[in-house]
């Protein structure tokens, strides 16, 4: 299970205050990715309408019979990385999991643009990727992630957890972050030019989408300036709400298109 980056928690206070935090009602949907022994799912499907379960190992499957049998889990033998979430019948309203440390941003990402019906996460992660998601302009830890989830909602954490609450215990430290949906998702352009915007750190904004989508300076540091922006600004100095912005500006791949 290690080599799958599941860690099992341990602790029922702890499972308890994951689901009681969610502040789940009885019509949600929930989304849950790594079922691992089931005992989160248990407690998910006692409290909400449906639960979708995603979980890649196949060798977990003898101890989840049970929660397979409840008739409101769906349970998914699928790649979360890879899974078609605006597939899942009917669409989840939120997400509540102890998510597999080596997906978790992927999977948080991804479900913030398929899955628009969700209006919050409550999520198990490792601390340093909850410090990620909710840093701000300026910091080390700030990049493509922080933005695009924050432009989707307001990202705080919940509760540090400690790692002598799992089995096998993890060489890092925890964290359960609650993420609330505050606006759809950022578009494709917008996603396009923050990614590009980070591609290359130490170069400034324009030079970095420049190198990741040819032929876009020109475009970029014209819609910096009409933004009042210093053009030679790097991307870690912008806020989430100046790149939505200069997305709606630019076009990134055409020197003449603002």
């Amino acid at each position: 299970m290690v080599k799958l980056g599941q860690n099992f928690l341990a602790d029922p206070n702890l499972l308890e205050a994951i689901v009681r935090d969610s502040g789940l009602t009885s019509d949600d949907v929930v989304l849950e990715v790594g079922a691992g022994e089931g005992v989160l799912t248990e407690r998910l499907s006692d409290v909400a309408a449906h639960v979708h379960v995603i979980e890649l190992d196949r060798g977990l499957e003898p101890g989840l019979t049970a929660v397979m049998a409840r008739p409101n889990v769906n349970l998914i033998w699928a790649d979360a990385v890879k899974f078609d979430f605006a597939s899942l019948d009917p669409a989840p309203t939120a997400m509540v999991a102890n998510l597999p440390y080596s997906v978790a941003t992927p999977v948080i990402m991804e479900t913030a643009f398929a899955l628009p019906g969700i209006r919050h996460w409550n999520v198990m992660v490792q601390k340093e990727i909850g410090d990620r998601l909710r840093a701000g302009p300026g910091t080390k830890t700030y990049g493509a992630p922080s933005v695009l989830i924050q432009l989707t909602g307001e990202v705080r954490q919940v509760r540090k957890v400690s790692r002598t609450v799992f089995r096998p215990q993890p060489r890092v430290d925890s964290a359960i972050i609650k993420i609330r949906r505050t606006g759809p998702a950022p578009d494709e352009a917008t996603r396009k030019l923050v990614r590009a915007g980070f591609a290359h750190r130490r170069k400034a904004m324009a030079r970095s989408v420049d190198l990741a989508i040819p032929g876009s300076l020109k475009a970029v540091r014209e819609a910096l300036e009409a933004a009042g922006i210093d053009p030679g600004i790097r991307a870690e100095a912008l806020s989430p709400d100046q790149f939505a912005k200069l997305a709606g500006m630019i076009e990134p791949g055409t020197d003449d298109q603002r």
